[in-house]
């Protein structure tokens, strides 16, 4: 069996064309190749923003570029035929695709609703500053799409918290009255769930039952093998906690979810998974972050201890491990974008070890414009290629010196020649001595991404020294196999 590979497949400063859904279906026969398993791709339901918006100021999550809403039919990325036949010919090639979505706020509301509230320091939402007072709240009536696939309205019942009094001049924190907030995970500004415009109360039974109706349309709609689920820590647990087992059970397959949980404390992370029974598996943020602190240290940073403390090293089978995503890029709200420099350390650091499932993100394959952020897609293809063809295998780690770590992989029988070794360095660079296997004693090795120029010789042991040059890496394979 070939290794499991995910591809996030959008950032943030895409054009507003319209063509991405498209796009994917013609990109999807050669990712297959290079070894993408499954692609993760950006919100398809129409936002506040319509055609402008990214995907994340959630509108009506029924309209998946059907109705003329929001300025127009189509998403950013495409129609719902566009969507729907993007699924299906990906999922042709053998390519599992996961829906992104976004459950605990909606924006763009249709019309106003008078209620009362009460108004919290922004900046320490545990802390009331007002008085219970009369605001102006939403509803949302969708007119757009008249009632079809779902006649719920959603008024000011279904909510518990707003960010902006219409009748103000100035943004606001709301809870709203009679709301009780509920317990929340490791936010910077308090106990109090609120993360953006309005939020939906996961208190009210109406709002659960709706977002269970929905999940079963959608998932009957599209024919998804799974979810991205965005901001899990601003809903209580216990909502993920059962709807995702109910997702599997009314779909009939047992759907990937992967939670967007945002904490550089692994601890977080892990007791999210605890709470949610290990429904879903958790983005590795504290990965990312050493990635990012390695890449501005240069050089003066412990590689050996770049994996401690990760969600990988605790929970390998629940970690998806990445190196940046669209909300890490230039300009975005958690901004902490890893330097090109050390992109193909990062990159090996995913890619060829035993532990996690890794995703390549978009912006690092195509480049940014936006931001003249370079293409790396020739890299990424030939690293791509090298984890489907040689990363298999027991592992030995040598994770022993502050600037220059390795590990090998013995390959197995499955993949004939499979098997390589993985030598990195932040500084001048230096060599391992590193055992490989037996099975390789007496052959010579090269380095597959074409860093080191000299071949190497496994001695009778099973052992080579394997060298790697000044801020770089090598990835060493026998060089009686071939990368394609």
């Amino acid at each position: 069996m070939n290794n499991g590979l995910m591809m996030q497949y959008f950032e943030c400063y895409l054009p507003e064309d319209h063509s991405l859904w498209q796009k994917i279906t013609e990109e999807a026969p050669k990712l297959k190749t290079l070894g993408v398993t499954s692609l993760w791709v950006p919100p398809a339901y129409k936002c506040a923003k319509g055609d402008k918006d990214t995907g994340y100021g959630v509108y009506d999550l029924y309209d998946l570029g059907e109705f003329d809403q929001k300025g127009g039919i189509p998403t950013k990325y495409g129609t719902k035929k566009d969507y729907l036949e993007m699924i299906r010919e990906v999922q042709k090639k053998g390519i599992d695709v996961y829906g992104d979505i976004l459950l605990n706020y909606k924006a763009g509301a249709d019309a106003p609703d008078l209620i009362t509230g009460e108004e919290f320091n922004t900046s320490s939402r545990i802390q009331m500053v007002g008085d219970e007072k009369n605001v102006c709240g939403w509803k949302y009536t969708f007119p757009g799409r008249n009632k079809k696939y779902s006649d719920f309205t959603w008024d000011w019942s279904h909510f518990d918290g707003i960010d902006w009094e219409e009748r103000g001049t100035r943004d606001e924190i709301m809870r709203l009255t009679g709301k009780t907030p509920e317990e929340a995970y490791g936010l910077k500004k308090g106990a109090f769930d609120y993360l953006m415009t309005i939020h939906l109360d996961f208190e009210n039974p109406e709002v659960k039952d709706e977002l269970y109706k929905w999940g079963e349309w959608y998932l009957k709609m599209t024919g998804l093998h799974g979810f991205r689920i965005g901001s899990v820590k601003n809903i209580g647990y216990y909502f993920y906690k059962d709807w995702i087992p109910s997702m599997r059970e009314m779909s009939g397959q047992d759907l990937f979810c992967v939670g967007d949980y945002w904490h550089w404390d692994v601890n977080h992370l892990d007791r999210y998974l605890t709470n949610v029974n290990y429904e879903m598996s958790l983005f590795d943020v504290p990965l990312h972050l050493h990635f990012h602190d390695a890449s501005k240290a240069h050089g003066d940073y412990n590689m050996a201890s770049i994996l401690e403390d990760t969600l990988v090293s605790r929970h390998p089978f629940h970690a998806v491990t990445f190196v940046d995503n669209h909300e890490t890029q230039k300009g975005q709200i958690v901004e902490s974008w890893v330097e090109d420099w050390f992109k193909p350390l990062a990159y090996a650091l995913i890619l060829f070890r035993q532990d996690g499932y890794p995703c390549v993100f978009y912006g690092d394959y195509y480049g940014i414009a936006h931001d003249d952020v370079p293409a790396k897609k020739t890299l990424l293809n030939k690293m791509m290629k090298i984890r489907k063809r040689f990363a298999y295998g027991t592992q030995h780690d040598y994770f022993d010196d502050y600037n220059v770590i390795g590990w090998t992989r013995e390959g197995d029988e499955e993949h004939p020649n499979s098997g390589m070794a993985v030598v990195m360095s932040d500084n001048t660079g230096g060599s391992k001595h590193m055992y490989i296997g037996r099975q390789f004693a007496g052959q010579f090795f090269k380095d597959a991404l074409g860093n080191a120029k000299y071949n190497i010789r496994i001695d009778g042991e099973g052992f080579g020294d394997f060298y790697v040059n000044r801020e770089t890496v090598s990835v060493w394979v026998s060089e009686k196999a071939k990368l394609s």
